[in-house]
């Protein structure tokens, strides 16, 4: 990537608004704007002190044309958001006003900008390092107010100071490995391997408990995969749409009338879920509905969560007794529906038939009526119970990015290496190794490390102007 050129972009949404904004990021930002935009009062805007508006129009010189009326932001390095000069052209929001305008720039000698480059710039520019970086990205696609709070909280480095204490801790480590190599004739004393040894204990807890905290990162960054399965009829549709509060999903006495998997997204208490109703699950013989049963069963399987519905005012089916057998191995809730009329559901057999499964997927049984939109409310504590039961909800020091848990787990399996390596009281030669690997797998974190490829993945599924 070329960073000495200057770089633009409409940095605003597609479609129609009040407002759109073309940014210019780069050394002769202001140059360039200069050559397209008369302001009304006959300011120079090279002469425009920094982070000021002035108010004027910009103009195609060649055609002598007035594309808009607009107000341009001046703002000079190194205060700003790339640290390079920056130059905003605010004009009406519109798809074809902000495209001249964006043509004009770049006819007049600016460079459109790559997905994510202004962020990138920012970073190797030294204004964010790479985790904050990335949280950019999240707080753009925040799904829930908690996952803003996360995301911002990220990008104003909370994160981060935790991945440089734990960088400082393995420095010093690493300092008292390379001295006891450089001068093997000194005895080190008992007492300062337990130290050492603690030390490496220390950070090797600080890394599982960043890794743990990835659980609740990731259902803030993505949404807590929740399947809704059961028997047809049983309220599997019902309970989708009075949870989204409106009709989303068919509802009939018909068997059958779901043949797909319908997803939405809901907020609840804070965490975004990924709700999918699906088809209901029996033996069939007609090819769609099969295929309906087919994606039932695969959605619970790639489920994080699973809501298995069952029917209060019927006896416990078969297939019900082998729903709560196949949820066995998944965080599953139990709802029995239909509780606003007369009930046959043995409850004693579905708390029998829970406790046949896995500790982890024995889970709650909560009662609803989906028709009456009674029980909700309690079903709605239960999922948010099981989503933060052992979390660090509200803690600056989440992980929501599968790339800075993949480099943590790294650092943690070199910590428990070199923990293993001082019981032995082999050569430290093998210690300084272990750590060495440790420290690049945290650097990777926040950008000391990471190589050219990683990071242009990371930029490109930025947005363009961002």
């Amino acid at each position: 990537m070329q960073t000495e050129d200057t770089i633009a972009a409409i940095s605003t949404a597609p479609g129609h608004s009040g407002i759109g904004i073309v940014r210019l990021s780069g050394r002769d930002a202001i140059k360039i704007a200069a050559k397209i935009f008369l302001s009304a009062r006959q300011k120079k805007i090279r002469k425009t002190s920094s982070h000021r508006m002035l108010y004027g129009h910009i103009t195609d010189h060649a055609n002598k044309e007035t594309i808009d009326e607009v107000l341009v932001s001046v703002m000079k390095a190194p205060n700003t958001y790339t640290r390079e000069d920056v130059v905003e052209i605010n004009s009406h929001g519109g798809p074809v006003p902000l495209r001249r305008i964006l043509d004009l720039v770049i006819n007049a000698g600016a460079r459109l900008a790559e997905p994510g480059e202004f962020t990138q710039r920012a970073f190797l520019n030294g204004r964010l390092d790479l985790a904050q970086a990335e949280a950019v990205i999240d707080v753009i696609n925040a799904l829930t107010e908690q996952s803003r709070k996360t995301a911002v909280s990220q990008l104003k480095g909370g994160l981060s100071k935790k991945i440089q204490s734990i960088r400082e801790e393995l420095i010093e480590l690493a300092a008292f490995v390379e001295a006891y190599i450089d001068f093997p004739d000194e005895d080190i004393e008992e007492l300062s391997m337990k130290d050492m040894k603690k030390r490496a204990e220390n950070i090797h807890q600080a890394l599982q408990k960043l890794i743990e905290s990835s659980r609740y990162g990731r259902v803030l960054r993505e949404g807590l995969k929740t399947a809704i399965i059961g028997r047809p009829n049983v309220g599997k549709s019902s309970l989708l749409n009075a949870l989204l509060e409106h009709d989303r999903a068919i509802v009939t006495d018909v068997p059958g009338t779901t043949r797909d998997v319908i997803e939405e997204y809901l907020n609840i208490k804070g965490i975004p879920v990924r709700i999918m109703d699906t088809a209901g699950i029996r033996d069939v013989k007609d090819i769609a509905e099969k295929e309906g049963v087919k994606r039932s069963l695969m959605a619970m399987e790639d489920a994080d969560l699973v809501i298995l519905v069952l029917d209060g005012s019927e006896e416990l089916h078969k297939t019900d007794k082998e729903l709560i057998e196949k949820s066995g191995s998944k965080h599953s809730i139990i709802v029995i529906n239909k509780c606003d009329l007369p009930q046959k559901i043995d409850t004693a057999m579905v708390v029998g038939a829970r406790r046949a499964v896995p500790l982890q997927a024995q889970g709650n049984i909560v009662n609803i009526s989906a028709k009456k939109e009674t029980g909700l409310d309690e079903l709605k504590i239960r999922i948010a119970e099981m989503v933060l039961s052992g979390s660090a909800e509200g803690s600056a020091e989440i992980v929501t990015s599968a790339r800075h848990v993949h480099a943590l787990e790294k650092a943690l399996d070199s910590m428990s290496a070199f923990i293993t390596t001082v019981d032995k009281q082999t050569s430290p030669e093998f210690l300084s190794v272990e750590l060495r690997d440790a420290l690049d797998a945290i650097g990777d974190i926040i950008g000391i490390t990471t190589t050219d490829d990683i990071l242009n993945k990371i930029f490109s599924s930025f947005c363009i102007g961002k």
